[in-house]
């Protein structure tokens, strides 16, 4: 079972002060390395009233200076925003500080006013995108090249060696050219989309990656009252829904998403993707859904007070981690 944490740094006006949850969050993964989980994963938005982080690498930096095992995902990096010089730069040093931890996710985006503000196209963005893996890797390799009729040498290299590139999206056309052009394939927790990617690689020729594993909810809470605190996380987890409705509304035209049609207390409560369980229901719950898995946390999510986030944390590394070691 891979443990993994996921922040997005969000500060709506009814969550907590900024930067108690940046301290919390640095202190959260450095916590997480001592019991051993596996990865921390970090989102990226630009212009978000309520402070998404719009600098995975420059978090991703300093969560790897407060732990030494936890590997740092960007879930992902908005690769079409960057300029390919410095994002080569960046990430060579992110790695060389977490001595070889970074994994780079990166994705093309879709709100039309990020592209905006960085005076890029938004219909350029998968073209983008190809261009991207093959800059950072002639970039990684220390040596100068030739790029688009000028000469660009990028260092220091990254030591110790080149991140992997995972290419997240949404469509099974992203998954097929992610077996092409990416080391990996991040497709945002829906089975539906593995086996292209999966099928493409074997195709190819590539290492067959095997089958998707299995994935816990994106949003998890353990709680001894789960009633109670429903009521005071529903307002946190109401605000990502509500963001991610109006930002798909501003990129399509429509809301997307499981929650298009309404959200309310009841559809979200019923939902397996945000769960409040006892530590008993969350072991019943990993048991049903086998090894295989991966279980990820959100302490922090859309603001939750760093005391309350830290007292379910605790409760999962002493009624649930010890049962998930054995």
């Amino acid at each position: 079972m891979e443990l993994c944490l996921t922040y997005d740094m969000r500060t709506p006006d009814f969550g907590a002060a900024r930067n108690r949850l940046y301290d919390a969050a640095l202190d959260q993964v450095a916590w997480a390395d001592d019991l051993g989980f596996d990865l921390v994963g970090l989102g990226e938005h630009h212009g978000s009233e309520d402070g998404y982080n719009p600098s995975p690498l420059i978090l991703a930096s300093a969560m790897a200076a407060r732990t030494r095992n936890l590997k740092i995902r960007t879930s992902v990096l908005l690769a079409p925003l960057y300029d390919l010089p410095k994002l080569a730069e960046d990430a060579a040093v992110t790695q060389t500080i977490s001595n070889g931890r970074l994994l780079l996710g990166i994705g093309a985006g879709y709100r039309p006013s990020e592209f905006e503000t960085f005076g890029r196209d938004l219909k350029d963005r998968w073209k983008f995108m190809g261009e991207t893996c093959q800059f950072l890797r002639l970039a990684w390799t220390g040596e100068p090249f030739e790029w688009q009729g000028r000469r660009c040498h990028i260092t220091p290299a990254p030591e110790p060696g080149p991140p992997p590139i995972l290419l997240g999206g949404s469509s099974p056309a992203a998954a097929r050219r992610a077996a092409h052009i990416a080391d990996d394939w991040f497709p945002p927790l829906d089975a539906r989309l593995w086996p292209p990617y999966r099928d493409e690689c074997i195709a190819i020729g590539k290492t067959d990656p095997g089958p998707y594993p299995a994935q816990g909810p994106i949003f998890l809470w353990i709680s001894e009252h789960p009633d109670k605190d429903w009521e005071w996380i529903y307002p946190h987890v109401c605000h990502q829904l509500i963001s991610y409705s109006t930002w798909t509304r501003e990129a399509f035209g429509k809301a997307a998403g499981p929650y298009a049609g309404g959200i309310t207390p009841e559809t979200v409560r019923q939902s397996p993707a945000y769960r409040v369980l006892t530590p008993e229901q969350s072991l019943a719950l990993f048991s049903e859904l086998g090894d295989d898995t991966v279980l990820y946390l959100n302490p922090l999510l859309a603001g939750i007070e760093p005391a309350r986030a830290w007292e379910m944390l605790r409760l999962f590394e002493n009624q649930v981690l010890p049962y998930l070691q054995q």
